[in-house]
């Protein structure tokens, strides 16, 4: 009698995951409009840019940017204005201050720390974000600049 639940709550994953990847769309850089593509040269010089996609968020298009900085992954997200909205930057965990490495520790656990990256928006530091592993799950914790676990995603 279970079997029919799983069934239902299969779907159900499962079109809210066809949901969640329809919002994100893969471009080229031709499909940029004139003032974002200006932010990507900008932003770009030196990098190795290995993909543009598109999304909408709170019902806005924002258009992101995959690169390879020095050999770490940089992702920049970008309005159709071309007004720089946030970058990630992949960090090493032994490059970070004191302070936000105890706080990614206390918050991951027991878990595994994975890809760490610092989240800038505004120009102003605002997170570090970390995917963690557990059991052979993954998910995503965040510390403030002062290494303080932030209690949701910025």
């Amino acid at each position: 009698m279970k079997r029919p639940g799983m069934i239902v709550s299969a779907l159900a994953v499962l079109a809210w995951s066809w949901a969640v990847s329809a919002q994100e769309k893969t471009i080229t850089r031709k499909d940029l409009p004139a003032a974002v593509e200006k932010t990507v040269r900008e932003q770009s010089d030196g990098a190795t840019i290995k993909g543009f996609s598109t999304e909408i968020e709170n019902g806005k298009k924002i258009f992101e940017v995959q690169m390879t900085v020095n050999g770490h992954g940089r992702d920049l997200s970008i309005d159709g204005q071309g007004h720089l909205l946030e970058i990630e930057d992949e960090v090493a965990f032994a490059s970070l201050p004191a302070d936000v490495q105890a706080g990614l520790k206390k918050a991951a656990g027991t878990a595994t720390l994975g890809k760490i990256e610092a989240l800038t928006k505004a120009g102003k530091l605002v997170a570090y974000e970390c995917v963690v592993t557990s059991g052979g799950k993954h998910h995503e914790i965040q510390v403030g600049p002062d290494g303080k676990k932030l209690a949701h995603p910025e």
